[in-house]
């Protein structure tokens, strides 16, 4: 291997320091580059006011005729009249009314026949199992309690079968079963508050209407006292399937 000229000197030694300080001028050279601005000059146009003169005007002066100020009102003296009061005032006394604890109170005895007592009359509802004395249906005057009872029972049967009409629409429908009426037989004898149960609302209407076309009846009694009594009766819709 031949030996260079002057072995001193070694070109490659310090490219890498030259290379990084080459690259960051030009870096910083082109982070300005980039960053530079430029501003755009706007035209304008400055004139220059000459204030060398100077116009003053005179403002005339006018003299306007004001009229004088009105005179101040005159001092009227009056006399001032003492009377002397002779007319007497009566001041009213408010007493109190309310009872303080040194006030006595009067003792009144209340005799008996002082006191009225009204009679209220009370509208007394009673079972028909436990009334006394029944309601009495036309045609069941005369008979003791018992007969006039089942009297009672057996007009009430006939004249559900009497006014017995099975509803239309229950029959296209097929609606049938019990329905239990409940009603109250009133101190004037006719039939009031009519309940019932069924299973339906065609069938609890038409049990309800003939139950309300009752006939005025004898109220039922109580001590001899008429009072309502309430009465249960089964009305039965059932149809015969062909």
């Amino acid at each position: 291997m031949k030996t260079k000229k002057n072995p001193q000197l070694e070109i490659g030694r310090n490219s890498n320091i030259y290379f990084a300080i080459g690259l960051n001028l030009m870096l910083l050279l082109s982070w300005r580059a980039l960053e530079y601005k430029t501003y755009e000059k706007s035209d304008f146009v400055m004139e220059m006011v000459n204030m060398d003169e100077q116009l003053e005007e005179d403002i005339p002066l006018i003299n306007i005729n004001t009229p004088p100020p009105p005179p101040p009102p005159a001092v009227v003296s009056e006399a001032i009249q003492i009377v002397e009061d002779v007319e007497e005032i009566e001041e009213t006394i408010i007493e109190s009314t309310e009872i303080g604890q040194d006030d006595a109170i009067e003792e009144r005895i209340v005799e008996v026949g002082d006191v009225s007592v009204e009679e209220v009359e009370e509208d007394v509802e009673v079972a028909f199992a436990v009334i006394e004395d029944v309601p009495v249906f036309p045609g069941c005057e005369g008979l003791t309690k018992s007969q006039t009872k089942d009297c009672f029972q057996a007009k009430i049967q006939e004249h559900v079968k009497n006014n017995f009409r099975y509803p239309e629409t229950a029959l296209q429908l097929g609606i049938q079963g019990r329905v239990s009426v409940i009603f109250v037989v009133n101190t004037k004898g006719f039939a009031s508050n009519i309940r019932s149960r069924g299973p339906d609302k065609v069938l609890e209407k038409e049990a309800e209407r003939i139950i309300g076309v009752l006939p005025k009846m004898l109220p039922g009694k109580q001590r001899g006292k008429p009072v309502s009594v309430a009465y249960a009766v089964p009305i039965f819709f059932k149809y015969a399937e062909n």
